[in-house]
C-alpha cells in the first residue's frame, strides 16, 4: 500500500472541477484509492464522495493507494494535484457579487424589504425591466411498479445513456457562448458514472425498488449530504446533483426533459424557487431578460452561467418572490440584488433610460474598440491584453488590443509530466507574434514556485511559499528552464515585436544575472535586439524603481501581488480578501514611485494586474502617469471607452488627492 499527503491549494478548495480531475485520474487505475480528510474516509473514484469531503483552500488530504498499479497511480495523482487539478495557475474564483450573504445555499431565506420590493444577493450584474413569469417546477411522477431486477437495471442503463447524450449536447451548446462555463456539464456527465452513487442505486433495485424509486431515493440522500456541508461553495453543488438526478428521473418516467416551457409571447423576468444549471443554460435570451430565485447562492453553477451569458440575476430573494403574480412589472438589479416590484411609471422610465444608455455605451465601445484611447485633452494611453495562449492572442487582436501587455507562459508548463521543449515553445511564441501582426508582445518568463508547483521541478516544502522560490528566483536556481525559454523567445523574435519580462524581481543582482543570460544567448543566436523589462510586484523593486530604470527597458506593475505584499494580505484569504484593495494609498504611492522613477530615465510603465480594468482605478492610474493598461480581452473596449471620457489634467489632480488619502475607501469615494 502507498500513502500520499496533499495540501489542496486551489483557491476555492476541492470543488466540482478539480474534484472531477482528481476522480477521472484515479479511475484510470485498477488500484483501490481512498481519501481521508478529517474524520471522513471516502472512495477516491467517486465524485460525489470526494465533493462530500468539503475540502477548502489549504485543506490537507491523505490518499491511500492499494493495488498492482499503485506506483503509477500515485505518480499520476501527484502530477494532477501539483498542476492545479485542471485549474492551472492560481485559479481565481468567480467575481464576488455586490452583496454577500451567510444564508445557506439550500435554505429558505427571509427576504430583506427594499422600498416596494425585495432584496436578495446580486449574482450577475445588469438591469432587467419587464413583467414577471413564475417558472414553476412540476414533480416527476415516479412509478412504484417493480418489473424485476434485470428489467429495472436495463431501464436504468438506458436512461443513463440518454442522459449522457443530452448533457453532451447541452455542453456543446453552452460552449458556443461560454466555453469555460460549459465544463460544468462535464462534471454532470461524470456524476452519471459515479461508482458510489450507482452502487447505492443497484442495491435499492436489488431490494425490489423500481429504477425510478431507487434513483430518486439515492439522489435525494446524496444531495442532502452535500447541502449540509459548512462550505457554501461545496454546499451549492447539491443543486448539481439534483439537476442531474431530475434529468435521469424524467427519462425513467418517460417524460421529455427538453419539453419547452409555455413561455408568454413577450420577454419576461423569470422568478423561480430555484433554477438548475441546465435550466439556466437553456434560457432563451430572446425571451428572458433576467431571473431571480428564492434560494441559491452566488457561487452556484446557475449563477456562474448567468454571469457568463450576461443575464442579470438575483438569488436568495426569499419565498415572498414566489407570491408575486405573473405579469407584475419589476426592475431587477443584478448588481445590487434589489428587485423593485410594481414600480410607478416614472421609476420604470428612469430605469429604462439607464438600461438604454448602458447598452448604447457598450455598443459604442465595441464599435470603437480599434480606435486609440485618447483623453478629452489629447493624452494617449495604450490598452493591451493579458493572454494565455494563441487563441487568446487572436481574440485580443480582433478586440482592439494595441499589443499584449502580459503573455502568461505557464500554460505551456502546466498539466504535463515534463517541461516543454525549446521547439515547442518557439512554435507558440512565433504563432502569437504573427497573430499580433507586429504589435508588441510582452512575454513573461516562467512564473512558478512553491505556491504553484510543477511535477518536474523539485521545490522543497516551504512554510510560506509566497516568500520562497518563485518567479525569477526559481528560474535562476534552475537555469536550464530559463535558458530554454529565452532561446525560444529570441528565435521567435524575428517574426514579430517580442519583449521579455522577468517576474518577481526584488534585487538588482537578480536582474543582472537574468539580463546576462539574455545577452549571452542573443549573441549566440545572432538574434535581434529585444526590449527586456521587469515586473514590479515586490515593494523593494518599486522603492528602487529609479535605480532599476537606469538598467531595464520597461516596467510592468503586477498590482495583484504588489497589493498582496504591500498590505501583507493574501488576496485569496476568505476573511481578508475584501480588504486587499489595489487602491490602498500605500499601493498607489508605490505605483507613483515606480512611474516617477521610470519617466526620469525615459522608460515607460504598464499595469498588468486586475486593477487596470477597475473602472474606479482607471482615472487614478491615468493621472499617476501610467503609459499602458493591460487587461483581459473582454475589458479592452470598455476600458478604452472610459479613458476617452476622462480629462488627463483632472485625472492628475485626482491622483494627487488619492495619494493623500488614509485608506482605500477614501480613494474610492474620491472617484
Amino acid at each position: 500500500m502507498k500513502q500520499l499527503n496533499f495540501v489542496i491549494e486551489n483557491a476555492t478548495g476541492l470543488h466540482a472541477r478539480p474534484a472531477k480531475v482528481f476522480v477521472k485520474t484515479a479511475k484510470k487505475f485498477k488500484s483501490n484509492i481512498r481519501i481521508t480528510h478529517g474524520s471522513k474516509n471516502v472512495n477516491g473514484k467517486s465524485l460525489i464522495a470526494v465533493l462530500g469531503l468539503g475540502v477548502k483552500h489549504g485543506g490537507s488530504i491523505q490518499v491511500e493507494l492499494d493495488g498492482e498499479d499503485e506506483e503509477m497511480a500515485a505518480e499520476a495523482l501527484q502530477t494532477a494535484v501539483s498542476s492545479g487539478l485542471g485549474e492551472g495557475e492560481a485559479h481565481q474564483p468567480a467575481a464576488k457579487p455586490a452583496q454577500e450573504s451567510s444564508a445557506p445555499a439550500n435554505g429558505s431565506v427571509v427576504p430583506a424589504i427594499y422600498g416596494n420590493g425585495l432584496a436578495g444577493i446580486g449574482a450577475a450584474p445588469g438591469l432587467a425591466i419587464g413583467p414577471v413569469f413564475q417558472m414553476k417546477q412540476t414533480a416527476v411522477s415516479v412509478t412504484q411498479e417493480f418489473a424485476g431486477v434485470a428489467a429495472e437495471q436495463r431501464r436504468l442503463e438506458t436512461a443513463l445513456a440518454l442522459g449522457q447524450e443530452q448533457l453532451f449536447e447541452l455542453q456543446q451548446k453552452v460552449a458556443r457562448r461560454a466555453p469555460e462555463e460549459a465544463a460544468i456539464f462535464d462534471v454532470h456527465r461524470e456524476l452519471l458514472t459515479d461508482d458510489d452513487l450507482l452502487d447505492a442505486v443497484q442495491q435499492k433495485i436489488a431490494a425490489e425498488n423500481s429504477a425510478a424509486q431507487a434513483w430518486q431515493m439515492t439522489v435525494d440522500e446524496r444531495a442532502a449530504e452535500m447541502a449540509a456541508l459548512d462550505n457554501p461553495l461545496l454546499a451549492a453543488r447539491a443543486a448539481d446533483i439534483r439537476d442531474v438526478g431530475n434529468r435521469i428521473l424524467q427519462l425513467l418516467a418517460g417524460e421529455d426533459s427538453s419539453q419547452a416551457v409555455a413561455w408568454p409571447d413577450h420577454p419576461v423576468v423569470v422568478f423561480a424557487h430555484d433554477l438548475t444549471p441546465s435550466d439556466t443554460a437553456t434560457l432563451d435570451p430572446e425571451k428572458v431578460l433576467g431571473f431571480a430565485t428564492a434560494v441559491g447562492g452566488p457561487t452556484a453553477h446557475s449563477a456562474i452561467i448567468a454571469r457568463a451569458l450576461n443575464l442579470p440575476a438575483v438569488v436568495s430573494a426569499g419565498d415572498g418572490l414566489l407570491e408575486i403574480a405573473d405579469g407584475t412589472a419589476v426592475i431587477l438589479n443584478g448588481s445590487t440584488g434589489v428587485i423593485e416590484v410594481d414600480p410607478d411609471a416614472a421609476t420604470q422610465e428612469k430605469a429604462k433610460s439607464q438600461l438604454a444608455a448602458s447598452k448604447q455605451q457598450q455598443q459604442a465601445a465595441r464599435e470603437q474598440a480599434n480606435e486609440p484611447a485618447i483623453t478629452l485633452d489629447d493624452h494617449r494611453i495604450e490598452i493591451a491584453a493579458n493572454i494565455g495562449g494563441v487563441a487568446d492572442a487572436k481574440k485580443a487582436n480582433q478586440s482592439g488590443a494595441e499589443g499584449v501587455g502580459l503573455l502568461r507562459t505557464e500554460f505551456l508548463f502546466l498539466d504535463r509530466a515534463t517541461p516543454p521543449s525549446e521547439d515547442e515553445q518557439f512554435e507558440v511564441y512565433r504563432q502569437i507574434a504573427e497573430v499580433m501582426e507586429g504589435k508588441p508582445v510582452i512575454i513573461r518568463t516562467l512564473d512558478i514556485g512553491g505556491d504553484k508547483p510543477l511535477p518536474y521541478v523539485e521545490v522543497p516544502p516551504e512554510d510560506n511559499p509566497f516568500l520562497g522560490e518563485r518567479g525569477l528566483r526559481l528560474c535562476l536556481n534552475r537555469p536550464e528552464l530559463l535558458r530554454e525559454q529565452i532561446r525560444a523567445i529570441l528565435r521567435a523574435a524575428s517574426f514579430g515585436s517580442l519583449r521579455i519580462m522577468f517576474p518577481m524581481v526584488a534585487d538588482m543582482s537578480e536582474w543582472f544575472a537574468a539580463k546576462a543570460i539574455v545577452d549571452e544567448i542573443r549573441a549566440e543566436l545572432n538574434a535581434p535586439q529585444v526590449p527586456v523589462g521587469i515586473m514590479i510586484e515586490i515593494p523593494a523593486a518599486a522603492l528602487m524603481a529609479d535605480l532599476f530604470a537606469k538598467e531595464v527597458d520597461f516596467f510592468s506593475i503586477g498590482t495583484n501581488d504588489l497589493t498582496q505584499y504591500t498590505l501583507a494580505m493574501d488576496r485569496m484569504h476568505p476573511v481578508l480578501a475584501g480588504k486587499s484593495d489595489g487602491l490602498h494609498p500605500a499601493v498607489l504611492r508605490l505605483i507613483d514611485a515606480t512611474v516617477r522613477g521610470a519617466h526620469a530615465a525615459g522608460k515607460w510603465v504598464g499595469v498588468c494586474g486586475e486593477l487596470g480594468a477597475d473602472p474606479q482605478a482607471a482615472p487614478i492610474l491615468l493621472g499617476l502617469g501610467v503609459d499602458e493598461l493591460s487587461v483581459s480581452v473582454p475589458s479592452i473596449a470598455l476600458v478604452k471607452a472610459s479613458i476617452r471620457n476622462l480629462s488627463y489634467a483632472e485625472a492628475q489632480k485626482l491622483a494627487k488627492r488619492s495619494l493623500a488619502c488614509k485608506i482605500a475607501g477614501e480613494v474610492r469615494k474620491l472617484v
